[in-house]
């Protein structure tokens, strides 16, 4: 037992000395040293450096410490009877507290307090009453404005001991049983026996002897009621206690029925889920199953699409040698030539899809011009061409571009109204995305018509007059360059081609 005692008593004392460290952590080097030279009876020494330190404390906005400075500093004037002094030192910390704001979280209120009760001190020394009574009012008022409670018990104590002071003990009577009755209202009966051990000692330094009998009979009376107090405030706080631990069994038995009922419910959705697996099992199967036999058909198309343009690529090959020994000039073999042709370059984009695209930076606006220039002959001359590309590089494959713009550039001319217009544009669209757009005014391709025109050998054509093989193509090799070639739908005029490329 006495080593748990020790060891509390180490615990209390180590506390302390913490709390005081800290304390006087938190004051500065120079009100530190002030504190020596007052402790070696240097007070003339220790009232300038505490004047150093209240600036200082002033300028960091530590309002409370430089106002505790400046009342020592004037606490050491009025030893020396420098009240003069001593009032102008308070003066100038009024002046600060209005000019200076608080870092602190004090209050200019709570600030000015303290400098009036200083200068109620004085008055009093000074046998000032009036004037004393002055100041205790302002200690009042800035009490009220703070809304610290603290200060406002404080104000009323220094109150009621003026008023014993100066020998008007009815009204000190009714100023303390005021501050005595909101003390122990609010249960800070410690307070309230310290505020009557004060007045006691004041009635004794004071030698008079009414005061001290009327103070210490009113102390022994406030002792036998807070007592009182204190013994039904114990029996409220069991009866309180009592009502929470029955509160808190009822509760515990509640949670304890609810816990049965959620063991239950959990054994249910337990054996639900238990089931959910083993129907979830059995369907996650039969579409394992199912995808294998899908990915395997989708293989076994791919496989076939691979050998059925293989085998298309073939045909052309082996049926180039003899369509060459023909006489190209007759037009149905010289377009059947080129459909061998077409077919065989359509075929080598599509093995080849995975293939890199090799990548060059051309200078836009002579690239565009120079594809524009190919087809000036085949222009009539009411037709207006028209280049719109900037004066910059792009980073793109020059001979699928090329290709796909001459025979987009081509189709434009062919299809454009009379008096019309073939436009080529360049167009930057973000950091990494640019497009060549080729349009002509005139009839739009038909709706209908423009879901499968960049699909090969969708219909039986005369090959005379075209294979349906160049858009396909087009539209081949800027897959191949990660882009896209698209018809404009919001283009109204005609129509409008979209070469789309990134990188």
């Amino acid at each position: 037992m006495k080593s748990k005692q020790l060891f509390f008593l180490f615990c209390s004392l180590f506390l302390c000395c913490a709390v005081a460290l800290a304390q006087e952590a938190q004051k500065s080097a120079l009100q530190q040293k002030a504190e020596e030279e007052l402790k070696n009876a240097h007070p003339v020494t220790a009232r300038y450096t505490y004047i150093k330190a209240y600036e200082d404390y002033a300028n960091q906005g530590k309002m409370k410490q430089s106002v505790e400075c400046a009342i020592k500093a004037t606490e050491l004037f009025i030893k020396n009877n420098e009240y003069k002094e001593a009032f102008d030192m308070l003066y100038q910390a009024d002046v600060m507290i209005d000019n200076k704001s608080a870092k602190d979280g004090m209050s200019q209120s709570a600030l000015h307090y303290m400098v009036s009760k200083e200068r109620m001190d004085i008055y009093m020394r000074l046998n000032k009453t009036q004037s004393a009574l002055d100041h205790i009012n302002a200690m009042e008022r800035y009490a009220e404005n703070s809304g610290d409670e603290d200060l406002k018990n404080d104000a009323l104590y220094n109150k009621a001991i003026y008023y014993y002071t100066i020998g008007q003990n009815t009204k000190g009577n009714e100023v303390f049983e005021e501050m005595a009755a909101k003390l122990t209202a609010s249960k800070e009966y410690d307070k309230v026996d310290k505020v009557y051990q004060t007045l006691i000692s004041n009635s004794r330094k004071s030698g008079n002897a009414s005061l001290l009998s009327q103070s210490y009979n009113k102390y022994i009376l406030w002792k036998d009621s807070v007592s009182a107090l204190k013994v039904a405030d114990e029996i409220g706080a069991l009866k309180k206690q009592i009502a929470e631990n029955e509160a808190s069994i009822a509760d515990k038995d509640s949670s304890l029925t609810t816990r049965w009922m959620m063991i239950v419910g959990l054994c249910i959705i337990v054996a639900g889920l238990a089931v959910a697996l083993v129907v979830g099992a059995v369907v996650l199967m039969r579409f394992i199953l199912l995808t294998r036999k899908q990915k395997k058909v989708i293989k076994l198309a791919n496989d076939n699409n691979a050998l059925k343009a293989k085998f298309i690529s073939n045909i052309s090959a082996q049926l180039d040698p003899t369509l060459k020994k023909l006489d190209s000039r007759q037009p149905e073999v010289d377009a059947l030539i080129k459909f061998s042709e077409h077919i065989q370059q359509l075929s080598v984009l599509e093995n080849s899809m995975d293939d890199e695209v090799e990548m060059e930076e051309v200078q836009v606006a002579p690239f565009c011009e120079s594809i524009m220039d190919t087809i000036r002959g085949k222009v009539k001359s009411n037709v207006t061409l028209h280049v719109n590309a900037p004066k910059m590089s792009a980073l793109i494959n020059k001979e699928y571009v090329s290709h796909i713009l001459t025979h987009l550039l081509n189709n434009a001319v062919e299809y454009v109204s009379d008096g019309g217009t073939v436009t080529l544009e360049y167009k930057k669209r973000g950091a990494h995305s640019h497009q060549f757009l080729v349009s002509n005014t005139g009839d739009a391709i038909e709706e209908e018509k423009r879901e499968n025109i960049f699909q090969a050998f969708r219909e039986i054509r005369d090959l005379t007059k075209g294979d349906g093989l160049g858009l396909p193509t087009c539209k081949q090799m800027a897959l191949k360059m990660k882009g896209d070639l698209v018809i404009d739908p919001e283009y109204t005029k005609g129509t409008r081609f979209v070469l789309e490329l990134h990188g």
